[in-house]
């Protein structure tokens, strides 16, 4: 992996407690769909390098520079996307975000008393969704992932967690 992959890499592992036994159970990222915008805005970007082309020399400049900042700022978005991470280990959830700075936000699995997958039409139709915590905590800083590709597999995966780390006993039928 060269510099421009060290350096656009969330850097997950570095957040594990490996000393205490944490492993990453599923590292989620982004559906394809987030995608979209900025790809549809680089789009824009070539027609409007297109009419730089077009232009007389003396007005060349604005369309060519306003097609770079266009260009800029999708991937901005993207590398914004692609830098969000959704992690599932045997101990918390956790999300790691940001790209200068970033932002990390954990939560326990005994903390979690509920999880509400939420699937628009859309989200049906390409298999995504949006997951809301609900905690034991009144203020928290995971409280809802959006675009979660395969929501309801993630789902179970994190029920399998919580289950099997006995912070939920079995369930008993009367």
């Amino acid at each position: 992996m060269g510099w421009v992959g060290r350096t656009f890499d969330p850097h997950i592992s570095k957040h594990l407690l490996r000393e205490e036994g944490e492993v990453i159970v599923d590292e989620v990222l982004h559906h394809w769909v987030v995608y979209l915008v900025p790809v549809l805005e680089a789009l824009v970007g070539l027609g409007v390098f297109y009419l730089f082309l077009l232009a007389p020399v003396d007005l060349a400049w604005f369309p060519f520079a306003l097609a770079f900042a266009i260009w800029g700022h999708a991937s901005w978005k993207a590398l914004g996307e692609h830098m969000d991470r959704f992690v599932i280990t045997n101990m918390r959830v956790f999300r790691v975000r940001g790209v200068l700075a970033q932002r990390l936000a954990t939560m326990p699995l005994g903390r979690i008393l509920d999880i509400t997958v939420e699937k628009p039409f859309t989200g049906r139709v390409l298999n995504y969704g949006h997951f809301v915590f609900e905690s034991a905590a009144q203020e928290q800083g995971l409280r809802e992932i959006r675009f979660v590709g395969r929501p309801y597999e993630r789902d179970l995966t994190i029920q399998r967690v919580v289950q099997r780390s006995g912070l939920r006993g079995p369930r008993v039928i009367n």
